[in-house]
């Protein structure tokens, strides 16, 4: 099941719930728009496909440019909605898109690492950061299975 791509748990990691159930995209503002979370994503899936601890889950994706184009789409409009802005995400949610991936809660934490040092590299400020990283515990039970 480790053939599946980690690209689906980075996707479902961001499937973040929008942070503000009120129609402010001050957070969104505050990342730098669309344009910035382009970049963090281009940083992050570069990061992972890279990463030894969980590469193997991005193998597929990372071979197929038109796969990891359409990933990277759904990521960003992940972050993007997440953070109040005007994108949204169709995508399955987080149980149904990780079911029998066989994720690790060491697989989950050296994903956030990765995103953490996406953040950093584009000197994303501490507190939207965090606002971002918050959401993310409470879906580690739907994500992780062993």
């Amino acid at each position: 099941m480790r053939k599946y791509t980690l690209l689906a748990l980075a996707s479902s990691l961001l499937a973040l719930a929008p942070l503000s159930q009120a129609a402010n995209d001050a957070l969104y503002k505050s990342l730098g728009g669309k344009k910035a979370i382009v970049a963090v994503v281009n940083d992050f899936v570069g990061r992972c496909a890279a990463d030894t601890r969980i590469n193997s889950f991005f193998k597929a994706t990372a071979a197929d440019p038109k796969r990891l184009a359409h990933f990277k789409m759904e990521l960003v409009n992940q972050i993007c909605q997440a953070a109040g802005g005007p994108c949204k995400y169709t995508g399955k949610d987080m149980k149904a898109a990780h079911a029998g991936m066989g994720i690790t809660s060491a697989d989950f934490d050296a994903l956030v690492q990765d995103l953490v040092a996406s953040l950093d590299k584009f000197m994303v400020k501490e507190a939207d950061k965090q606002a971002l990283l918050g959401v993310l515990g409470p879906m580690k039970p739907e994500i992780v299975e062993k």
